[in-house]
């Protein structure tokens, strides 16, 4: 590396920590733990201002399905930009919308057949959460203003998202501004005692949450789960047993049942909604991060017919009010076409089986390592928590995996002990096992 190029990059570091709020970061920490300026991507990784790269094994926040500057997303928009680039959505309407509308309505066998658009993944929440809530008061059962959580939830930090988000490090500053959401168990199969399976997990959770469902009989307004993995409280996997009985149970109490699929739908758990696991529907469907590949933020929320019907009046205070500028824009829009089309004409769900079977193999060693709890897989999502006793060295395990995975080029980012891969669809089995065997390098210097 040349001087000119690190005096660049160097350059480029201090200019963004004088001016760039990082998101989800004590700033001060960058005093010891680098920041990396990105020069540019492709494929699986990510090349900084130096020419160094990163194999980006969580898909740059768990939003890329088929890599950087993927050429055949590129060409779609590349396209659109000499169409249009945005038009408001309210009073007018524009082909990409429209067709990504009936696509995914489609995918879900017309269950979900109307889509509401906004930008990220809390807003697809908010959406949700106002939806059920109106819903419900429109149709005069004005004392369903109430909603469950899971433990450990998280659904994004927007005041809405941030009440049926059950993460402290979050959600405790902000307590006062929020409405309070009932919590309830988490089915989280590493909750299994002595002799118990991940469904003797999933349906003692789903008797606790029937019977707060009893407790507050006609309060409720919908219960919002992560469905198969609940991300960021540390890649906790339940039986899609769970899904099952909850729907037959907000059938039963008249609930809405939210699915919050921001980051396990397009794929991730091996199907492409994840719900599809449990061969069941929800009354809202949030969609965001992989939905436009990685490219541009979009998010939205797929309902009912029945939900939609219950706004569609001549009075316009009965209808959905919701709106944001950028709503449907046509060129996160047309990506999410784009990637749509990857998925249907390269058979990717049925590669992604294949794939990680080949990733479970690839992660035998770790697997069955002693310092190692909880090894588990869905689909392309791969997590296993690290036994780290010291409780000094268990605080920064994330901080210290971060950087040392950065020397092997590796982009990861545990969460607490939890060290979990979701990478792009695209890896090749050289990379998979690149992955692999680094991802062990990192952890002997680490836990050594």
């Amino acid at each position: 590396m040349s001087g000119n190029n690190l005096n660049q990059k160097n350059d480029w570091v201090a200019r963004s920590l004088q001016h760039v709020w990082h998101p989800c970061t004590q700033m001060q920490h960058h005093e010891t733990v680098p920041l990396i300026p990105v020069s540019h991507g492709r494929g699986a990784w990510l090349f900084d201002m130096e020419g160094k790269r990163y194999l980006d094994a969580i898909s740059s926040w768990w939003v890329n399905l088929f890599g950087h500057a993927n050429p055949r997303i590129n060409a779609e928009l590349k396209d659109q930009l000499d169409k249009l680039e945005h038009a408001m959505l309210a009073g007018f309407t524009h082909a990409p919308v429209i067709e990504l509308s009936e696509k995914l309505a489609a995918l879900s066998n017309h269950a979900l057949g109307h889509c509401f658009y906004a930008s990220d993944g809390a807003s697809a929440v908010e959406i949700a959460l106002k939806m059920s809530f109106h819903a419900w008061r429109n149709g005069g059962q004005t004392d369903k203003q109430e909603f469950i959580c899971i433990q450990g939830s998280y659904h994004g930090e927007t005041v809405g998202a941030l009440a049926v988000t059950d993460v402290s490090l979050f959600r405790e500053a902000y307590g006062p501004m929020l409405q309070r959401a009932h919590v309830v168990a988490s089915p989280d199969a590493r909750l299994a005692e002595a002799g118990e399976t991940a469904a003797d997990v999933a349906l003692r959770a789903a008797a606790v949450l029937e019977e707060k469902l009893q407790e507050r009989a006609g309060r409720i307004a919908a219960v919002i789960i992560e469905p198969l993995v609940q991300c960021a409280t540390g890649m906790a996997m339940h039986d899609p047993v769970y899904l099952k009985r909850l729907r037959e149970l907000c059938d039963q109490y008249q609930v809405h049942l939210i699915a919050d699929e921001i980051a396990v739908g397009c794929g991730r758990t091996g199907t492409f909604f994840a719900c599809e696991s449990a061969q069941i529907w929800p009354d809202f469907l949030c969609l965001s991060k992989g939905i436009s590949g990685g490219y541009l933020p979009l998010s939205l929320v797929m309902t009912t017919d029945t939900v939609y019907q219950a706004f569609y009046d001549a009075d316009v205070r009965r209808g959905f009010l919701h709106s944001h500028s950028y709503t449907g824009n046509p060129l996160a829009c047309r990506a999410a076409l784009a990637t749509l089309a990857i998925f249907e004409d390269d058979k990717v769900l049925q590669k992604n089986r294949v794939k990680a079977e080949f990733l479970n193999a690839a992660f035998a060693d770790i697997k069955n390592d002693a310092r190692v709890r909880h090894f588990r897989q869905q689909g392309m999502i791969i997590a296993f928590d690290a036994v780290v006793d010291d409780a000094e060295r268990a605080a920064t395990f994330s901080r210290r995996f971060f950087t040392t995975a950065l020397k092997h080029e590796l982009l990861m980012r545990p969460i607490g002990r939890t060290v979990y891969m979701m990478p792009p669809y695209i890896l090749e089995q050289d990379e998979m096992s690149l992955l692999a065997r680094k991802t062990r390098q990192v952890f002997e210097e680490v836990m050594a």
